[in-house]
């Protein structure tokens, strides 16, 4: 944002808790809506390693522009090769996919 670099990174991973949303004031001029997250600790990945992998960026020259308007739902089987490269071995147990 505002000329900053370009991270275009996964950063963090949680699991929605509830089905509340709700407004959250960030600032006078900027109160967006939330949803309560349960977040794991993780490893951040490049998604530009995961480009020919995931659904949403192979062959895609604009895959990010979808990303500017918030959440976005990917797929499952998008999800779990996030969350290998992000979580590592094991990760079911802690962020099961029901």
């Amino acid at each position: 944002m505002k000329g900053g670099q370009a991270l275009q990174s996964f950063t963090a991973i949680g699991q929605v808790v509830d089905d509340e949303v709700y407004r959250f004031k960030m600032r006078e001029d900027f109160v967006p809506y939330r949803r309560n997250i349960r977040y794991f600790p993780c490893h951040s990945v490049r998604i530009a390693g995961l480009f020919d992998k995931l659904s949403f960026t192979k062959g895609k020259v604009s895959w990010g522009y979808s990303f500017r308007f918030g959440q976005q739902e990917i797929s499952q089987e998008d999800i779990i090769i996030i969350a290998n490269e992000m979580l590592g071995e094991g990760w079911e147990e802690a962020l099961p996919l029901s």
